[in-house]
């Protein structure tokens, strides 16, 4: 195990917030502990979280932190190369389910939420029996875009341009002045289908219409875990974007705690402890699982009066770039993060409640912690790494080098080799 100690805590670039303007951290409230739910993934999630805690306590008194094998390293040209980049988004974005929404982005019948993805136009819904369904956010007619990016709520889908109308399963149901225009058969008309499903409380879609992913296969046993956060019982409060560095610059960010302490010493340090974290892997997908301060005092407890939602702080995360931080607590921020160049890539921060903020006291807090996050990643993570972008040229021709103690980081670049490598060979993949 990697020895770990905080690192002192240097003085940063100008442009960067002074620790004395940093943004207070919210006030967090587990909810793990007041869970209840008896079905079995419920019970397996809590079982698991104790059994979690204990591992990270392990490290909290060891003063340790989970390691890899062995160190990686990273050729810079990987992160530059814009040939690559298509490759990767081609091997990785447009062949395997994408976690594109969360259920309750999609409360009930007849709503839905567009997002662009790598320059295709995505329409997510739920028809009126809570079926949910993907598409092309285009017209058949003369392809203009139906619905703006955003989330919301409507009975029929109506082109701005010509007054064609679909539903929310995408069929064709109406065709403006169909007298002069031309009787239009309904059949073959509807929207272009992609393939959708919904899992514990996410929706993924693929791109290619011809896909036939299996969910099942592709979350393996990471699946009931996520089932016993109840994601799906939650409440969308907002959603925030940032535009950002290339995708992987970005993820990178996501994937270590061995930043806290240098970069965030006045925010996520502030409740978290640097460089001491649990790792798992669920074929792509990962999870870090941080120390939380209370976890000094929870050290003292009998475990079955340590509160898992205080002492740990896991994050999950989908690959290729779904991130779920606080899925123990009462609020959570999700972050999506998705390519669009080689240079530049997109992160939605969504906001899930556990119960809907009612008072004017419930939204202020609700409001104070999507502030928070948005803030946080702004000025302090996404500063840093469209520095890290800058200078990726010069650095052209070395590496980067990856510690024992950033084995998500290694995982991350680790699967998006083995699915470029298949790519190349013509390797069939279940998920796909």
């Amino acid at each position: 195990m990697v020895r770990t100690s905080s690192p002192e805590i240097r003085e940063t670039a100008t442009e960067r917030r002074s620790p004395a303007s940093a943004p207070s951290a919210p006030e967090y409230s587990s909810w793990i502990s007041q869970d209840r739910s008896t079905d079995a993934a419920s019970v397996a999630m809590r079982r698991e979280a104790a059994e979690l805690v204990e591992r990270v306590l392990a490290h909290y008194r060891a003063n340790t932190t989970h390691e890899a094998d062995g160190q990686w390293t990273e050729p810079v040209a990987n992160y530059l190369d814009a040939d690559r980049w298509q490759r990767e988004t081609d091997a990785v974005h447009r062949s395997v389910p994408l976690p594109l929404a969360m259920s309750c982005e999609l409360p009930g019948p007849n709503t839905y939420k567009a997002i662009d993805v790598l320059g295709v136009p995505v329409l997510i819904t739920r028809d009126r029996q809570g079926v949910v369904h993907a598409m092309i956010n285009a017209c058949r007619h003369r392809g203009a875009r139906l619905l703006e990016a955003g989330c919301g709520v409507s009975k029929r889908l109506t082109c701005p341009y010509h007054s064609w109308s679909y539903d929310l399963a995408g069929e064709l149901r109406g065709v403006y002045a169909e007298k002069t225009f031309g009787e239009v058969p309904r059949e073959g008309r509807g929207l272009v289908r992609l393939p959708a499903g919904e899992r514990a409380g996410i929706v993924f879609v693929s791109l290619d219409p011809a896909a036939e992913p299996d969910l099942d296969e592709w979350l393996g046993d990471l699946q009931p875990l996520l089932e016993g956060l109840r994601l799906a019982e939650c409440h969308h409060y907002a959603t925030s974007e940032l535009t950002s560095p290339n995708w992987k610059v970005t993820l990178d960010g996501y994937l270590e705690t061995y930043h806290f302490a240098s970069l965030h010493p006045k925010t996520v340090f502030e409740t978290n402890l640097s460089n001491m974290m649990a790792h798992d892997t669920w074929g792509p997908h990962q999870r870090i699982a941080p120390a939380l301060r209370p976890i000094a005092q929870a050290s003292e407890l009998p475990p079955d009066r340590r509160d898992p939602g205080d002492c740990v702080g896991p994050i999950y995360w989908l690959f290729p770039g779904l991130a779920i931080a606080g899925g123990w607590r009462q609020k959570i921020a999700v972050s999506l993060v998705l390519p669009r160049t080689a240079t530049e890539s997109v992160t939605q921060q969504i906001i899930l409640l556990r119960e809907p903020a009612v008072t004017e006291e419930e939204r202020q807090a609700a409001d104070r912690f999507g502030a928070w996050f948005h803030e946080v990643v702004r000025d302090e993570d996404y500063a840093t790494t469209y520095g890290v972008q800058q200078g990726l040229k010069a650095l052209d021709g070395t590496d980067f080098v990856f510690g024992r103690n950033e084995p998500g980081l290694q995982h991350f670049h680790r699967t998006i080799h083995q699915h470029l490598d298949e790519g190349a060979a013509g390797a069939p993949r279940a998920a796909r």
